[in-house]
């Protein structure tokens, strides 16, 4: 973990990304009940990890914290979801996918084309978003890891062994 400044002089942390196949990546998640400064460092914590790790989004349980808390940065407009639930789905798309857990991994993955979510932001207020196109691809990426649903799980079984072994064999090319 390395910790930094912040213009705000707030002390952020760049935190470790979990990768595949950690179990972290499948646990049970909590449901946040309590919004107070610790959530809002985490949330500050998660933002400035994705950052630094060029993501789209990112989960709590992906950086080890068991927690229902996503956050998203899609086109300049961040999203913080915290006990976040697609309500509706509508359509669908077909795009390439990568994941922070499964890094130089990108598979064909089929998503709605439209959500409409509800969550609550760091203040604890409910709201709901609906959303399309590459913004609905991070909200479903990002709340299926909250379940424990990671990218491999929704490809073929064909393909998921061939990410298993391309996995297998960059962890063997870091090791040496």
């Amino acid at each position: 973990m390395r910790l930094f400044v912040r213009e705000r002089g707030i002390k952020v942390a760049i935190l470790e990304i979990r990768e595949y196949p950690d179990p972290l990546l499948r646990a049970k998640n909590k449901k946040v009940i309590v919004f107070d400064d610790s959530l809002k460092k985490i949330i500050d914590d998660m933002f400035e990890t994705m950052y630094a790790n060029d993501g789209l989004g990112l989960a709590a349980p992906q950086v080890g914290i068991n927690l229902m808390i996503a956050v998203v940065d899609h086109e300049g407009k961040k999203f913080t979801l915290i006990n976040p639930v697609i309500i509706e789905k509508k359509g669908e798309q077909a795009g390439e996918e990568g994941c922070l857990s499964f890094p130089g991994v990108f598979e064909e993955i089929k998503r709605p084309e439209t959500v409409i979510i509800e969550a609550y932001n760091e203040e604890g207020e409910k709201y709901t978003v609906e959303a399309s196109g590459m913004l609905a691809r991070a909200f479903c990426h990002e709340i299926d890891h909250l379940h424990g649903k990671l990218i491999i799980d929704l490809v073929s079984p064909f393909k998921r062994n061939l990410v298993k072994k391309r996995l297998k064999r960059i962890k063997k090319d870091e090791a040496h």
